[in-house]
């Protein structure tokens, strides 16, 4: 099974899709995915510092996570879980804080068992064609290609 990510948008819903195939059992990718201590480990480029500031992991709970680059400079990311199906499906709203409120996605995050393996699907569903465009214009692809190496990775140091 071909383990590169894929990264598909799809500009007349207004979403993206990102998919990848883990050569791990889906209750070790799902521990490690919902694991505070574990995010700062895989959550975004290598280049950026991640901290947890707040992951309270229930339908309803609120989490909060903050980048920071070499220089000092914070971005942070925010959002509230809608739904919760252990080991399945997590449901997040999904806020960059630099560019302020109005621009919230919901992304529907899957993770299907494969034969010893595990299959993520990612789903980013914008309001906007204009906010699709700009996280696609941000380097979104890159980043998420990165992360999910980096997530590979922990997954082979935790089998």
């Amino acid at each position: 099974m071909i383990m590169t990510p894929t990264f598909t948008v799809n500009r007349e819903a207004k979403e993206i899709v990102m998919e990848r195939v883990f050569d791990a059992p889906r209750d070790l990718v799902w521990k490690l995915w919902t694991d505070p201590q574990m995010i700062p480990k895989w959550w975004g480029p290598v280049k950026y510092k991640t901290v947890v500031d707040k992951m309270d992991f229930r339908v309803g709970g609120q989490w909060r996570f903050i980048q920071s680059d070499s220089h000092g400079n914070e971005f942070a990311f925010h959002g509230i879980y809608r739904e919760i199906v252990p080991f399945e499906k997590i449901s997040v709203t999904f806020n960059f804080e630099p560019i302020g409120p109005g621009h919230e996605l919901l992304e529907v995050v899957t993770f299907e068992v494969m034969k010893g393996q595990t299959k993520m699907v990612s789903k980013a569903m914008y309001n906007s064609i204009e906010d699709l465009e700009g996280m696609v214009k941000s380097g979104m692809e890159e980043g998420y290609n990165e992360t999910m190496e980096r997530f590979a990775k922990l997954l082979t140091q935790h089998s």
